[in-house]
């Protein structure tokens, strides 16, 4: 057997320290690449690259030309602007507005997809038996547009010209009177029922599909009122088609100066407006929400924006997406209850 001398020996001993210092480096290093390649993908995702780098579609879940298309469409043209890229409205009417809130609910979280969110959603969430969305877990709410006041108006022939008058004239009709609404479980209908509690008023509920329907007959005198959107009743308003009774909004409307509020005829407090938000799906990641935010807000101040809203007597709500999901989620126990007291119901 041949033994190593004792010079090579010491060598090799006096070689390890190195041989060790080395793969320590060598360790540290191949750590520290592979924690990053594990921590790199939720970072990149946490931090989106640049946010938008082609067009965002807004669906909007009701027909064109109603209020809620009209205020997308002018908010759309300049949240295109400060994004830097198209933002194209997506009509997808249905069931109350639940077609297009399902649409977008179920669309990836990347921020390419977005959503107009209005009291529509918030009501609906008591109004149907089944939904196929969640209002509240299925939505990143981004920030909110604006609100629109409803108005109490009604077919000239009716002999009422005031709040008191209408329901002095509701509560002698042996039939009482009509309300016209857009639909089962709207905000046009639930402002009648909301009046028709607090009034105590014999108030009959007529349902249309829609808005348009229901003033044509109103102002055919098939039925005898109606609390409508504002910018749908302003032009017969202004003809003089429809007589204004009152607003629904805790204050009166510039462009309608002499028409007194609900609430200061005799029903402090009441305060019923349609509002318009917008909304991601679950799990956009918050850099794009806010991004999306500071977009909004900076539309809703420019000039012409705000000319326009005010014509459409439409308020603009700036504000954080915190600020709008606290006010959705208080309309949503808002409206439990009324849907629960009126008995609406939407199967």
């Amino acid at each position: 057997m041949t033994f190593p001398s004792v010079r090579t020996t010491l060598t090799r001993l006096s070689a390890a320290p190195a041989l060790l210092a080395a793969a320590a480096v060598f360790g540290t290093i191949f750590g520290t690449l592979f924690g990053a390649l594990l921590i790199a993908p939720k970072a990149a995702h946490a931090q989106p690259a640049a946010w938008p780098t082609k067009p965002v579609r807004l669906v909007v879940g009701y027909a064109a030309g109603g209020a809620t298309d009209v205020l997308a469409r002018l908010v759309a043209v300049k949240l295109g602007e400060n994004l830097d890229q198209p933002v194209v409205i997506d009509n997808r009417a249905g069931a109350n507005s639940n077609v297009g809130a399902e649409v977008v609910a179920k669309a990836p979280p990347d921020g390419y997809t977005l959503y107009v969110y209005t009291i529509a959603n918030t009501i609906n969430a008591s109004l149907y038996d089944k939904l196929g969305y969640d209002p509240v877990r299925d939505f990143e709410l981004a920030g909110m547009i604006a609100k629109i006041p409803n108005v109490l108006v009604v077919n000239p022939k009716l002999p009422v010209h005031t709040v008191a008058e209408y329901i002095r004239f509701a509560k002698e009709s042996p039939n009482g009177v009509t309300f016209a609404s857009s639909g089962s479980g709207s905000s046009i209908h639930l402002s009648g029922e909301i009046f028709r509690m607090r009034s105590g008023s014999n108030m009959l509920h007529v349902p249309y599909r829609g808005s348009a329907p229901a003033v044509t007959d109103l102002l055919g005198g098939q039925v005898q009122s109606m609390f409508d959107n504002t910018p749908s009743a302003m032009p017969h308003i202004k003809a003089g088609r429809l007589r204004a009774i009152a607003i629904t909004s805790a204050q009166r409307s510039s462009l309608l100066p002499e028409v007194p509020t609900v609430a200061e005829s005799g029903f402090p407090g009441f305060d019923v407006q349609s509002w318009f938000a917008i909304a991601a799906p679950a799990g956009t990641p918050r850099p794009i929400v806010d991004k999306i935010n500071a977009a909004l807000n900076k539309s809703l101040a420019a000039p012409d924006v705000r000319q326009r809203m005010q014509e459409l007597v439409a308020t603009p709500e700036p504000g954080t997406p915190e600020q709008c999901r606290a006010f959705a989620l208080s309309e949503i126990r808002r409206w439990r209850d009324v849907v629960q007291e009126s008995g609406a119901r939407v199967n």
